[in-house]
């Protein structure tokens, strides 16, 4: 059964940094594209980053210079690291597969707020 368990999430202060993980399962990760997205409060669901299998990232423009998206195929895991925090980025962060996205885990809320 494929399965994506995100984590890190949290409070934090505009300006600060987060570092997400999501352990991916039930599939041959290292095949795959991966990606993170995110749900604003209220807001559909959105692309924030992928990463293909040959190490190419896209960014959506409102995270360009501020996350960056990595991967480790031996652990099955992939990452989003989040400088700069704003408050809009105020959301639930979910990982899945940049193409053929399967089911949705539980995602990982992060508030940034002062």
């Amino acid at each position: 059964q494929e399965q994506f368990v995100e984590s890190g999430g949290g409070v934090v202060q505009p300006g600060g940094s987060l570092r997400l993980s999501c352990v991916a399962s039930g599939f041959f990760f290292g095949a795959f594209a991966m990606a993170w997205y995110r749900q604003p409060p209220g807001k559909q669901r959105e692309l924030v980053a992928a990463l293909t299998t040959s190490g190419n990232t896209n960014y959506a423009d409102f995270v360009k210079g501020r996350f960056t998206i990595s991967r480790d195929n031996a652990k099955r895991t992939v990452y989003l690291q989040m400088n700069s925090l704003k408050p809009e980025d105020t959301a639930v962060y979910y990982c899945n597969r940049f193409v053929s996205i399967s089911k949705w885990g539980q995602g990982t809320q992060v508030t940034v707020s002062s």
